[in-house]
């Protein structure tokens, strides 16, 4: 009986890590594809992966809040905005939580969010993102 229950936890904890093993595995092959500019290939990877993730790791896990960026860099790829717009909102939102406002790995969320914004002609926006976004890479890396 000991060993059951033992074997039982220890399959309950490799299941997670598996899971999180086939999201990075289809995290590279979506990657693959978006650097060959395959774009409607590489979603359902993304979006496999996203899922993986939010299971495993909870809706507010920053490296859930990195497949919301990744997923939300293609849909724009596609020009599908209002497709990325949610995504990129939602891991901003994620990453100021953890994070908090000033954070680098913020500013690069915004960075998207304003691209965004800027194919959409929504150019205040886009230019108020950006400056955010400046302002944090210089408060915390420097402005050399």
């Amino acid at each position: 009986m000991v060993l059951l229950v033992g074997f039982l936890l220890a399959r309950s904890d490799a299941a997670p890590a598996q899971s999180l093993d086939e999201a990075t595995a289809l995290d590279k092959q979506a990657f693959k594809l978006t650097e060959q500019g395959h774009y409607s290939e590489a979603i359902p990877l993304a979006q496999r992966s996203l899922a993986i993730r939010e299971s495993v790791l909870g809706p507010d896990h920053l490296d859930v809040a990195e497949s919301l960026s990744h997923l939300a860099l293609l849909y724009f790829k596609q020009g599908r905005y209002a497709d990325a717009e949610p995504l990129c909102l939602r891991s901003v939102a994620i990453k100021e939580k953890a994070l908090g406002p000033e954070h680098p790995r913020v500013a690069v969320a915004l960075v998207l969010l304003a691209r965004l914004y800027q194919a959409q002609g929504r150019y205040s926006e886009a230019e108020s993102l950006l400056k955010r976004s400046l302002a944090t890479y210089e408060s915390t890396v420097g402005s050399g």
